[in-house]
């Protein structure tokens, strides 16, 4: 499930054109591979403080057993590691060096898991309703996903950095491979079973795919949702320097046009309508009848469907991905 996209910039700015394009492939192939996925939640360009400290994560996968956090890197030309960990790339015939993704995103891995062991008692359950569970034992992947048409010197490369470098197109696979998946959430029986896996339950996956969406920095001026429209047949356009550090940048606002007044589905109430979220997304319970309605409805600007709920603090949205209208849901009392 696709809890968060990415925000799309407005920049001219050849280099921020160049890694906003790889993260939109990326985002391509993991909602076409986990948009209707029941064990796997993602969250594209995250955001968050904690200790003093902040990280902005490209992708992040919240799944039964755990996390796994990928970084995005756009590079075009041939990409090279030595023994040391140390990289570097062509451009146009010339090598030079760059910062190392997987350092970067192993540092927002370290900060990410401080925060959610921190708030372990409001996430996840006690233990027979006296011990506190904490996230020990929970699997923690970082992985970069690399420009298709780039060039990965993979015989030279360390093992251990190899197996996690992947090209955009094959990132659903890599992350199929890391999760292992069963084909049904573990249950209490699962304690009886050989070599398991600690996994977070149900509640327990809501409850910390909420506090991220809530713990996630937005820009300061709200930026329209991703369609993931990419052209992946498109070549991207040869840049240097992509993984220079970016400066902030003036972002425009969305096209909120109209508001939308949900009723209950048994009952038709309209005024104690409290917001909610499960498992299947957003919803609202009927304070009257405690029926449970749906917030994704049809956009109200040009009926489609294709549309998506997003919750920003209290607000919520719906999103149209065919016209990029945004409305509000208003709820009443």
């Amino acid at each position: 499930m696709i809890l968060k996209d990415k925000a799309l910039s407005t920049s001219t700015s050849a280099k921020i054109k160049a890694g906003q394009k790889q993260e939109l492939d990326v985002a391509f192939y993991l909602r076409r591979a986990f948009k209707d996925h029941s064990q796997v939640f993602v969250f594209n360009d995250v955001k968050f403080k904690h200790n003093g400290e902040t990280a902005q994560i490209d992708h992040l996968v919240v799944y039964t057993y755990g996390f796994i956090l990928i970084e995005s890197k756009s590079i075009t030309g041939e990409v090279a590691i030595n023994q040391h960990q140390e990289w570097s790339r062509s451009y146009r015939g010339k090598w030079q060096g760059m910062p190392s993704p997987i350092k970067q995103v192993e540092l927002q891995l370290t900060l990410l898991k401080s925060l959610v062991r921190d708030n372990a008692p409001q996430l996840l359950p006690k233990m027979f309703g006296k011990i506190q569970q904490n996230f020990g034992g929970r699997e923690w992947h970082s992985i970069c996903a690399i420009s298709s048409n780039a060039i990965i010197n993979r015989d030279n490369t360390p093992k251990t950095l190899e197996e996690r470098l992947v090209k955009s197109e094959f990132i659903a696979d890599k992350l199929l491979d890391i999760m292992k998946l069963p084909a049904s959430t573990p249950n209490a029986l699962h304690f009886f079973s050989t070599n398991v896996r600690p996994w977070f339950s149900e509640e327990s996956l809501v409850r910390i795919c909420e506090f991220l969406l809530e713990q996630n920095i937005a820009p300061s001026t709200q930026l329209k949702p991703d369609a993931i429209t990419s052209n992946l047949n498109e070549p991207s356009p040869i840049y240097q320097d992509e993984s220079a550090a970016i400066a902030p940048i003036t972002q425009e606002q969305p096209n909120i046009a109209n508001e939308i007044n949900l009723q209950c589905k048994q009952c038709n109430n309209q005024t104690t309508l409290k917001p909610r979220s499960g498992r299947y997304g957003y919803f609202v319970t009927c304070g009257e009848c405690d029926t449970n309605t749906p917030m994704k409805t049809s956009c109200p600007q040009c009926s489609s469907a294709n549309t998506k709920v997003s919750k920003r603090k209290e607000l919520y949205s719906l999103v149209c991905v065919d016209c990029e209208n945004t409305a509000l849901f208003k709820f009443e009392g």
